[in-house]
Formats: C-alpha cells, structure tokens, sequence
C-alpha cells in the first residue's frame, strides 16, 4: 500500500476543493496534525482510508493507485503532476506549443506578468492573484525539479499549437492590454527560436520531435523506477489560470500506460526531428511574424 501516493492525492484534494485543512480534517474525523502527517505519507488507517475515498467521491481501489485520479481545477493537476514527476527518470510528451521544463527564464518571465496583469483585472483581484501565484510557482518547482533530477525527455510538439502560440503569444486566453500582449507574442518567437536550437544540438537527456498533424489528445507517460504514469490534461502549462474547462486525468493502470507507449513510439517514428524539425519551426516563425 502506497501511502505516499495517497498523501500526494490528499494534498492535490485539498487544492482541488479550496477547503481548509481544518474542514477536510473534521470531515475525515482526525486532527489537522494527523491530516498533514498523511500528506506527508504516514501510514493512514483503513477506516480512514474508506471515509477519505468518499470524501474524494472515488472508490478506495482508486485511492489505493488501482483507478483513475480526475482533476477539473488546473492548479490540483499540476500539483498532483510535480509529484508524479518527483518519481520520473523518463518523460514522454506528445502535442503542446512547448515542452515547458526546457523553456527558457524569458518564457516565465512574460507568463508571470501576463497573468498578473489578467488577475489584477479579475472580478475577485484578491483571489485571482493568489492563483496566478500559486500557479507559477507550481510551473517553477516543475523546472527546478527536472534540473535537479534530470529526468530524460523525448517531446513531440504539435506543429499547429506551436503556429497558434507565435500567433496569440504565451498565456493565451487572457485579458491584456497591448504592451503585454506584444511581450507575449515576442516571447512565443523567442521560444520557438529556443525550441529550434535545441532541435538542432540535441542536449543531453532531451529530444524535441513536431509533428506535422496535431494528436486528438495531450498526454504524458511518467516512468520511474517502480511504476509509470499516463497524464491526460487540456490545461497547457502556459494557459491563463482559470481560463480553461476540462477535466484532466492521472492513473498508473498498466493498460492505459501500455497503450499510451505504443502510441508515443509510434508518433515518435513518424516526427521531424534534427534540423528538418529545426526548419520548420522557423518557417512557422517567419509565416507567423510577417
């Protein structure tokens, strides 16, 4: 029984469901100090276990690693998604504009602003900030994460996400004023230039793949050493925090990561790679910024 997970999923919960930790604690009929004791992955109690699957609205074969976690907020699954990664000596990605632990400071630099100018004009300016800070840090502790563990990572960008992320600029969806938005737009090029150099020089532990026709789903495929993970999300990373509807889903059953490899593999066979996909990046660049 992987009472680590559980605490992971307990945590991601907690940030799903905007309650206090006092609530959820009352609710699962122990202590605060208890309820952070099994975040942190201290053995839980059966009877705990059940009240907290029903708390979750999961059946306890979820809870225990056997189903499928679901998250309909973008900050729980990207929460939930550093923790899987903290076990990950191998990431598979396909589609998305960017692969976003090999993103340059630059790229942060012009998410953080736009979704500070985007919650400042916000209904709720108070709490929206929150998130918007929330939601970079967790986007930080991702890219801190893989520089200290250097998981390899073979990504498969999708040619059209790419061509809409130089048309609209990082942090699509929002609400910005002109001068930000401009930022946005001349971070997108920047990047891709980025995603093109790194096409071509193929670092160490990262290879970047386009692929010419967009999948019909994002998803990741998480391996570490005991298990893996499949993760399906349609928040992209650089998405505005709070402008996207979805419900995202995380499971480590070993039919659905089976399948998901097979389908990598096979996208990976059939993407540009090398300077063919350098290429043609930056013919996206300069039919994008005419």
């Amino acid at each position: 029984m992987r009472f680590a997970d559980i605490g992971q999923q307990l945590r991601a919960y907690r940030l799903e469901s905007g309650m206090r930790a006092e609530e959820i604690a009352a609710r699962l009929g122990v202590s605060r100090a208890a309820l952070y004791r099994y975040e942190k992955g201290e053995v839980i109690k059966l009877d705990t276990i059940r009240r907290l699957a029903e708390l979750l609205k999961i059946s306890p074969l979820s809870l225990l690693g056997i189903g499928v976690e679901y998250f309909s907020r973008p900050l729980a699954f990207q929460e939930r998604l550093r923790q899987v990664e903290e076990q990950a000596d191998q990431v598979l990605q396909v589609g998305g504009a960017i692969c976003y632990q090999a993103t340059t400071e630059a790229f942060d630099g012009a998410l953080a602003e736009a979704w500070a100018e985007a919650a400042d004009q916000a209904p709720e300016r108070i709490a929206a900030r929150a998130a918007a800070d929330q939601a970079m840090g967790l986007l930080v502790a991702r890219k801190k994460l893989h520089q200290s563990r250097r998981a390899n990572i073979i990504a498969m960008l999708s040619e059209s996400a790419l061509r809409r992320m130089l048309v609209d600029g990082v942090a699509a969806g929002g609400s910005l004023s002109d001068r930000t938005r401009t930022r946005c737009r001349l971070a997108a090029r920047a990047e891709a230039e980025s995603i093109a150099a790194q096409m071509e020089s193929v670092p160490i532990g990262l290879q970047l793949g386009l692929l010419a026709s967009e999948p019909a789903g994002n998803f990741l495929v998480l391996r570490g050493r005991d298990r893996a993970h499949v993760c399906l999300s349609p928040f992209a990373p650089e998405m505005t925090p709070g402008a996207g509807i979805g419900v995202g889903s995380i499971t480590a059953a070993d039919e659905a990561v089976a399948a998901h490899q097979r389908v990598a593999e096979a996208a990976w066979r059939d993407a540009l790679k090398g300077s063919a996909a350098a290429s043609r990046v930056r013919d996206l660049i300069r039919e994008t910024t005419r």
